[in-house]
């Protein structure tokens, strides 16, 4: 078995860094903040009381008071067109958010970010040309968030 080394020498710390860009790092990291900032003062468990009130739209309230006080621009439930071949279909989506016209914001409130939560989320970001998705996942006592690209 052979084993390819990877070059690592860097002339200093700055250039290392360069190779991982994060996309909207900035933009992101501003929206994760609101959403642990929510999660950190409601809790999983106030998320899901009362019952009338399901989880992720108990968040998708809460979270959006917090984008309007962090001034995060935002639209909620943005409803997301799909073209086909040209031609706009009758057939839409709905984001929960799209912040800073770039960033699709998808809410969860489950054990765990599953796979189809993920391609939903891919689906969305085809349909619109945007790059960036992050599915936030409200239902577990530590918040959980994916990054999700449109490749």
């Amino acid at each position: 078995m052979r084993i390819r080394r990877i070059n690592t020498n860097f002339t200093n710390k700055k250039e290392r860094i360069k190779m991982v860009d994060i996309l909207y790092k900035d933009e992101s990291y501003k929206i994760i903040g609101s959403c642990m900032k929510v999660h950190t003062e409601l809790g999983a468990g106030f998320l899901t009381s009362p019952p009338a009130l399901s989880d992720r739209e108990g968040a998708q309230e809460a979270l959006e008071k917090q984008f309007i006080k962090e001034k995060i621009p935002y639209e909620r439930e943005k409803l997301l067109k799909i073209d086909f071949d040209g031609q706009q279909l009758k057939k839409s989506f709905k984001a929960d958010y799209v912040c800073y016209n770039k960033i699709i914001v998808e809410l969860k409130a489950a054990i765990f970010i599953h796979n189809d939560n993920i391609e939903q989320t891919r689906n969305y970001l085809k349909a619109t040309k945007l790059q960036l998705g992050l599915i936030v996942n409200f239902g577990v006592p530590s918040l959980k968030y994916k990054r999700v690209l449109n490749s």
